[in-house]
């Protein structure tokens, strides 16, 4: 979402004659868009911007601002703890910024109430073959971890027919697959539901590939599943978050289902669409977490088996419930419970991936490939990585690709004729 924010940002900017740099030296004006999801980016943050006072001295017309969560969160705080920096504006009042840039400058913190609707924004996106594409802003869910609910506010859906337009002039602009971006897609509700507005968006022409994250389990419906199984532009792919194999974790975190209902949500996926690849979040370490919550959830990695996991230790934020409850583990032990959690996941995966071998693929060629070997990448349906043995094939092809091996994070193949 962040990565879109800064398109958007780029858009509004553009016309205001702003050109991006990859040298901060040169710049006269340098934004963070920052993450409050985690302390550590937090602090990654505060470090940079610390880092960068000095190019100050070096520009006296240099201004800096910060947006994103951060900005939503702290406000005029941040001028207090940073001093040098001229703007601050939450995820919702991107717009602002070309009133602080025709303004002069003027030092302000936009702090307006974050349930404004927000208007359409123009994007710059960087030239590709997939695009991302916000379908809704903010979240009701408050799951007692998550601050996004007090950053990006509550639930906001866009009207469906701005979607496709948007969808549409990408598809004209040459992408070939498109992201739909929300906090919860699947509680997507304007003139039509999530699943109807995947119904709209599969009859654009020129898209190929639709992906969307991020479901939330409470709210995956048949609907839903059925769509995924008969659109055909619909990849094969969910991100379904569970965070804990405990159910008495679940209902600390406030996620509204137990995990009896989690499984029976991937059942019910996996028998309509057999070759689903699911991925999933896991948070290690969550206050009052025990031995046996932490094994439960090891079991419901080996039980579920997903094609991956992000998966990372718990982090309380500031205005959360979770920041106040008792009961929180040492570093040391959330790393070691981490850490089996990763060691695990990734030899399922690769499990996973040694089943595709002699498999043939459908691949979306994304460009030369990063290993640096003269091969091409891309992805399949299911959104596994493949190095393919091929350089002299067009970027946002479709080809069939034969899977020639299994790695922990990644596919080789070959093409196919």
């Amino acid at each position: 979402m962040n990565v879109h924010d800064s398109e958007k940002i780029l858009g509004v900017l553009e016309p205001e004659g702003f050109l991006q740099t990859n040298n901060p030296r040169s710049a006269d004006l340098i934004i963070f868009n920052t993450c409050s999801i985690r302390q550590k980016a937090e602090q990654k943050f505060y470090s940079e911007l610390g880092r960068i006072k000095s190019y100050k001295k070096l520009n006296p017309r240099l201004k800096i601002a910060v947006a994103g969560c951060i900005a939503q969160q702290e406000g005029k705080n941040i001028f207090k703890r940073a001093p040098h920096v001229d703007f601050v504006f939450g995820p919702q009042n991107i717009s602002a910024l070309k009133h602080f840039v025709a303004d002069g400058y003027v030092p302000v913190a936009i702090e307006e109430n974050p349930l404004i609707a927000i208007e359409d924004l123009p994007a710059r996106r960087s030239a590709g073959i997939s695009a991302w594409v916000t379908i809704m802003y903010g979240c009701n869910n408050f799951c007692s971890y998550c601050v996004v609910p007090y950053t990006r506010g509550r639930e906001r859906s866009r009207p469906s027919e701005h979607i496709v337009a948007e969808v549409s002039k990408i598809a004209e602009e040459g992408y070939r697959e498109i992201t739909l971006l929300g906090q919860n897609v699947n509680s997507y509700e304007s003139d039509v539901d999530f699943p109807g507005l995947l119904r709209k968006l599969d009859r654009v022409g020129g898209i190929e590939r639709i992906r969307f994250v991020t479901s939330h389990p409470k709210d995956l419906s048949t609907a839903l599943i059925n769509a995924i199984k008969e659109l055909p532009k619909i990849c094969e792919h969910i991100h379904l978050p569970l965070q804990s194999g405990s159910t008495a974790i679940l209902k600390m975190m406030s996620r509204r289902y137990s995990f009896e209902d989690y499984i029976e949500k991937v059942a019910a996926l996996r028998a309509k669409i057999p070759d689903i690849s699911i991925t999933s979040d896991i948070i290690a370490g969550f206050p009052g977490e025990t031995d046996e919550d932490h094994r439960l959830t090891l079991k419901a990695l080996r039980e579920i088996e997903f094609d991956g996991t992000f998966a990372f230790k718990f982090s309380p934020r500031p205005g959360t419930k979770a920041a106040k409850m008792q009961g929180n583990l040492t570093e040391e032990m959330k790393s070691e419970r981490l850490y089996e959690i990763l060691v695990l996941q990734d030899t399922i995966t690769e499990k996973k991936n040694n089943a595709l071998v002699g498999a043939i693929q459908e691949v979306l060629i994304e460009g030369p490939s990063e290993n640096g070997n003269g091969n091409l990448t891309g992805r399949t349906r299911t959104n596994k990585i493949v190095d393919i043995w091929a350089d002299d094939i067009i970027k946002g092809a479709l080809v069939d690709v034969e899977i020639i091996k299994g790695r922990r994070h990644s596919l080789e193949g070959k093409l196919v004729g």
